[in-house]
């Protein structure tokens, strides 16, 4: 927008005053060139065109008045197109306060919303910017002098394949009850490599409060725990803000994910490979003791450490095969239709009837692995578990591998929080 001061032009003034010797006062007009107060007006560089010649018309008295600076806009876009979706975008005032700001997208992508700061400075956008997009920003600043200028500025952002995004899944699930042992966790399906600016807008917060702090297992998947088991009852919100963020390497966050689950009862299963018993505790009191058999050692021994219950079946077909055992050699097997079964490696670790067993249960280890329990004992402990439940065993020589399924807990504290890529900085 060209804006130039109110009266006439130099040159008229000069013109005037050889036709009008003598005259001590002139009076001023409008030159119809500034259009403050008048509406809007279409800038797409977001910025004045200039202010006029610089001078100003005389007064009654001869002195000469400052001229008022013309109110505009500018963002902190710098180029028309290919803009990066990780920019948030700013709109500064010059020479006035911003009133109103709207920035629309074009396609199926909504208003950008934003907050004007309380001295009307600047507006900042409350997200990042979607791939593919024009944006147009049109803001009104009221100036120094009153008058209003509403001016417009479009951009459009870069072009992003499926490649070059990285999608979020979470675990629990939205409106989930989980157990105590529970970690979020955040997978991506393309690869994370700046890991620290991805962190930074990865939230947790409880009620009540726990610390906690985020572990890499990979640069696809990230967990939270807190330092102790999740206290029963809590309420977690987990929000995944990484929508246009830079992942690092040509790759985007591609979605903001917010899921609200909640802890259940504590319960604690305490197994014990060498008496054949599991204590089942709920909220610290023990209501079962239950005859196991584990992995018969040293074949098939039971891992020692801290599990998780991570999935369940009513009705698991297993087969050896799937654990590496050929069906047809002398320790294979293919059961169908075993009953009650709940998961605690990624490897093969369940917690199941074993009706075969019964007579070994609390005597002695036969299982591949397993922990194996009456059907009766198994429907029971099923339906009053959830994913999230720890199963704690001991009594063996090999560890649980933490990434052998849940198995956060099984980290120290201490070398837990260094998996932070923020640990450092």
């Amino acid at each position: 927008m060209s804006s130039r001061r109110r009266g006439l032009p130099v040159r008229g003034l000069v013109a005037l005053a050889a036709l009008l010797l003598g005259a001590s006062v002139l009076s001023a007009c409008d030159n119809g060139d500034d259009i403050r107060g008048q509406g809007s007006a279409s800038d797409t560089a977001g910025a004045s065109d200039g202010s006029g010649d610089g001078s100003s018309g005389p007064s009654s008295d001869g002195s000469s008045d400052p001229e008022t600076p013309p109110a505009t806009f500018s963002t902190n876009i710098k180029r028309k197109t290919d803009v990066p979706v990780s920019t948030q975008l700013l709109v500064l005032a010059h020479h006035g306060r911003l009133s109103q700001v709207a920035v629309s997208g074009s396609g199926d992508v909504g208003p950008l919303d934003g907050t004007i700061a309380g001295d009307g400075s600047k507006w900042k956008a409350g997200d990042l910017l979607e791939p593919g997009t024009t944006y147009t920003v049109k803001a009104s600043v009221t100036g120094d002098d009153g008058d209003v200028v509403t001016k417009k500025q479009t951009f459009t952002t870069q072009s992003l394949t499926l490649a070059q995004q990285t999608y979020p899944s979470v675990a629990p699930l939205p409106g989930e009850t989980v157990g105590v042992g529970m970690p979020v966790i955040v997978s991506f399906d393309v690869p994370v490599t700046d890991r620290a600016n991805i962190e930074k807008h990865l939230h947790v917060t409880s009620s009540p409060q726990q610390p906690g702090t985020w572990h890499w297992i990979s640069d696809t998947e990230v967990h939270y725990r807190p330092k102790t088991y999740w206290k029963a009852g809590t309420q977690v919100d987990v929000d995944v803000d990484v929508n246009g963020v830079d992942a690092g390497n040509g790759i985007y966050g591609q979605m903001d994910r917010d899921v609200q689950f909640n802890i259940g009862d504590a319960h604690i299963y305490k197994v014990d490979t060498r008496t054949d018993q599991m204590r089942v505790f709920s909220n610290g009191k023990l209501l079962r003791t239950i005859p196991i058999t584990t992995g018969q050692q040293p074949k098939f021994t039971t891992r020692s450490g801290i599990k998780v219950i991570i999935e369940k079946f009513d009705s698991k077909r297993m087969r050896s095969e799937t654990v590496g055992i050929p069906v047809n050699s002398p320790d294979g097997y293919d059961i169908d239709n075993v009953q009650w079964a709940m998961r605690v490696t990624y490897s093969g670790e369940f917690v199941h009837a074993a009706p075969w067993s019964v007579g070994s249960q609390g005597h002695a280890n036969v299982s591949h692995g397993c922990t194996g329990m009456s059907t009766a004992n198994a429907d029971w402990l099923y339906h009053m578990s959830v994913r999230g439940d720890v199963v704690d065993y001991v009594g063996t020589d090999r560890p649980m591998e933490p990434t052998n399924g849940y198995g956060d807990w099984n980290i120290p504290w201490k070398e837990y929080k260094q998996g932070s890529a923020l640990a450092s900085s």
